[in-house]
């Protein structure tokens, strides 16, 4: 027999995972400490978890489980759909936000295509590309403040297929401004460009109705736009994520997604906690209150550079510490039972960034007392 290794298609046969924030039980194991104990500032979702009522909607769906689930997410995607003023063929639902890249990628791309993206950027926006054998063009952000140039965003464009723009960015929590987002969707529009806006953490925003795209899909005939319940509504390990675009888009994806991606326990638990008001409410208060808290700690340690953050995350440079990023995130870890994400993964950046969440009051607070004892 072959190596199995000579039998991968080309494009495929050097693919690795991306690396992730909110790897736990690894961290358990690596560290001594039992998972219960740690607290995990690597991972950006909701400090406050899952709506009561969501989980009770888990619960009542139990009886389901022996059954196939809907397997075009109907139900959710007319709740979605009602709450953004749109139609339910605008909406398609996938397993996380991160099955809806791939597909994506997978629909309109082929090999030898140009995609471009920034540098940082999510990780697994490269991963996606690089399954369908297209090349990437990368733009790196500017270095003295982390945020896009939009003149060489904007040239890069030229020859590409489709762009990637995520916004708020991730790993640097800042928004692409509002001004030059329009630019580059114009001009993506003008050379017949796809565009998939990432916009999972714009719900953290203050102002997020009227900075979102969604009421722009008319407009922008190649936009499609992702939204996830993994980070504000908490549903993290259901894995429930969702897109908004014109119906030939929708309709291209639907046509080539597997099916029943999204199972019932998701399905239920999403379309209650899309309207459980109390709890996001809640949820926005904690992280605006909380994210000034951490500002002001944070500001205070000395090497730190903090980028003031538009969503539930900060991003850190730490080169005057004396650490380098996996330095510093493997103190925590070991001496002090606390997981934040060593950023030296991601595609662009030297190693010597950190990215923390908000998380409850308390929390921060010991992450801050440990980042005193350790720094």
């Amino acid at each position: 027999m072959k190596p199995i290794s000579s039998l991968v298609k080309n494009h495929l046969r050097n693919l690795r995972p991306c690396v992730h924030g909110g790897e736990v039980l690894d961290a358990a194991s690596r560290s001594g400490f039992k998972r219960e104990d740690l607290l995990d500032f690597s991972s950006s979702v909701n400090p406050l978890g899952t709506s009561v009522k969501a989980l009770a909607a888990v619960e009542n769906a139990f009886g389901q489980v022996a059954a196939y689930p809907d397997s075009t997410s109907g139900e959710l995607r007319e709740v979605i759909a009602k709450h953004y003023n749109v139609v339910k063929e605008n909406i398609i639902v996938g397993n996380g936000s991160t099955e809806l890249m791939y597909l994506f990628a997978e629909v309109f791309l082929s090999e030898n295509d140009v995609v471009v993206m920034a540098a940082p950027t999510f990780g697994e926006y490269e991963g996606a590309v690089r399954k369908t054998g297209a090349n990437i063009r990368f733009i790196n952000l500017r270095r003295e403040d982390q945020k896009v140039d939009v003149e060489a965003f904007i040239a890069g464009m030229t020859g590409a297929k489709m762009i990637f723009v995520c916004n708020p960015n991730n790993p640097t929590s800042l928004l692409v401004a509002e001004d030059d987002l329009k630019r580059i969707l114009d001009v993506a529009l003008e050379q017949d460009i796809l565009v998939f806006l990432d916009e999972d953490f714009l719900e953290f925003v203050e102002d997020e109705q009227r900075l979102s795209m969604i009421t722009s899909i008319d407009k922008y005939s190649n936009l499609f736009i992702l939204r996830s319940f993994t980070k504000l509504f908490g549903l993290t390990g259901l894995r429930v994520g969702y897109g908004v675009a014109c119906r030939e888009i929708i309709e291209a994806l639907m046509g080539a997604k597997i099916p029943w991606n999204v199972n019932c326990l998701a399905q239920a638990a999403a379309v209650v906690a899309l309207n459980d008001v109390e709890h996001l409410q809640k949820t926005r208060q904690l992280i605006y209150e909380e994210k000034a808290y951490l500002q002001k700690g944070l500001d205070s340690i000395f090497g730190f550079k903090v980028f003031v953050p538009d969503a539930n995350f900060f991003f850190i440079d730490i080169r005057k510490t004396g650490y380098t990023s996996k330095e510093l995130t493997q103190k925590l870890l070991e001496e002090e039972g606390i997981m934040i994400r060593d950023c030296s993964s991601f595609k662009g950046l030297d190693p010597y960034y950190i990215r923390i969440a908000i998380r409850l009051h308390e929390e921060n607070v010991r992450l801050l007392q440990a980042l005193g004892k350790v720094l």
